[in-house]
């Protein structure tokens, strides 16, 4: 992926935005966030400009923010509805392994490359904490290691579901009512420390048979499951020569494995680089706090982006993270990602996208 001269545009689509704050914009579109309407025209807009990835955040904790809870709408659920109104945009949803079962996340994941056509990957995060273990009351708070073990568990379960059906399982005989060869679903028998799991899947191998692996990497763990699972990396920087060195130790790490290595850049846009500038200023008023980013922030117009994005080098892409998600996304869609690419990309699947093949069922050859 390194060698492409053209960089990977994702966004994060959360909330009203990023920024704590943003939900008190005029133009906000707050009172929307519950209604499939409001994802379907945010997300709709990237996937006609041009975008290559939708990333959709969650979460187990609920966020609390100047004195008001924060709820949120389920990822998947969200990507399932997007998948009826987008075409070319690959969705990719966080699901949380920490308090789910990886045979419930697997199928979730795979109905949504089937309804997707192969657009769909999945973003595998972990939950930790007490807070968020006293909403479920199933077991006592992990560490780190104890999280991403488990992480690398499930997703193991998850890859080993996706490959319990052979491509060509499905035989739908009329003539002798034979609807499945029972021959090529397998029995996947996972047994591990955190799970056991028979198999095989109830659902079908999808379009792209292993739906992408994408996590973002915020530590020693993080970086080691990405480095042996993830097919997409996100990273965290605070400049570009930080961004060149992780991705650089992402890529060593990962061997021949090559995953795309995409910069998380927050940003803000307006239509002028002041304007913007007074857009973060209240928005932080509001917060009562300056907003830090734990990545690159860029606040200006959109011409500034597409010149900081055009110098990047050492990485394969961005997910752009807008603070104000709405104002900041129609300047995306209309003047940013037009200029760094002619057109919209053909639809395909995120596999192609990301130049890996389409792999055989790890079973195909077992009968």
């Amino acid at each position: 992926m390194s060698d492409s001269p053209e960089l990977l545009v994702g966004i994060e689509f959360a909330g009203a935005g990023a920024h704590p704050a943003s939900w008190r914009r005029d133009d906000s579109r707050a009172e929307e966030i519950f209604t499939g309407g409001y994802w379907a025209d945010l997300v709709g807009a990237a996937d006609r400009a041009g975008a290559d990835l939708a990333f959709l955040p969650d979460t187990f904790g609920v966020t609390a923010a100047q004195g008001a809870v924060r709820g949120r709408l389920e990822a998947v659920g969200v990507a399932a509805r997007l998948s009826a109104v987008t075409s070319r945009i690959g969705l990719i949803p966080t699901a949380t392994v920490t308090h789910t079962e990886p045979f419930h996340v697997a199928k979730a994941i795979q109905s949504l490359d089937h309804t997707t056509r192969g657009r769909a990957g999945w973003q595998v995060a972990v939950s930790g904490g007490p807070e968020q273990e006293e909403l479920f009351g199933r077991k006592a708070a992990q560490d780190e290691s104890s999280l991403w073990s488990e992480a690398d568990e499930a997703t193991e379960v998850a890859l080993r579901l996706w490959d319990s059906w052979e491509d060509d399982a499905e035989i739908r005989d009329v003539a002798t009512g034979r609807f499945i060869d029972r021959d090529k679903l397998h029995y996947i028998d996972f047994a591990g420390e955190h799970f056991s799991v028979k198999g095989p899947s109830i659902t079908p191998r999808s379009p792209q048979g292993r739906p992408p692996i994408a996590v973002s990497v915020d530590g020693e763990r993080s970086l080691a499951f990405a480095a042996a699972r993830a097919d997409v990396v996100r990273i965290s920087a605070p400049d570009v020569r930080a961004a060149t060195a992780l991705a650089d130790e992402v890529r060593t790490r990962a061997g021949d494995r090559r995953p795309a290595v995409l910069l998380d850049v927050d940003v803000l846009l307006a239509s002028e680089n002041a304007v913007a500038a007074v857009d973060l200023a209240r928005l932080d008023e509001w917060s009562g706090s300056e907003y830090r980013s734990n990545s690159v922030l860029h606040h200006g117009d959109p011409e500034s982006l597409v010149n900081l994005l055009t110098e990047l080098r050492g990485i394969d892409g961005v997910v752009l993270r807008p603070l104000a998600l709405a104002s900041t996304l129609e300047l995306l869609t209309a003047r940013v990602i037009p200029a760094l690419r002619p057109g919209p990309r053909p639809a395909t699947t995120v596999r192609d996208l990301l130049g890996l093949t389409r792999p055989r069922s790890r079973y195909a050859t077992s009968h």
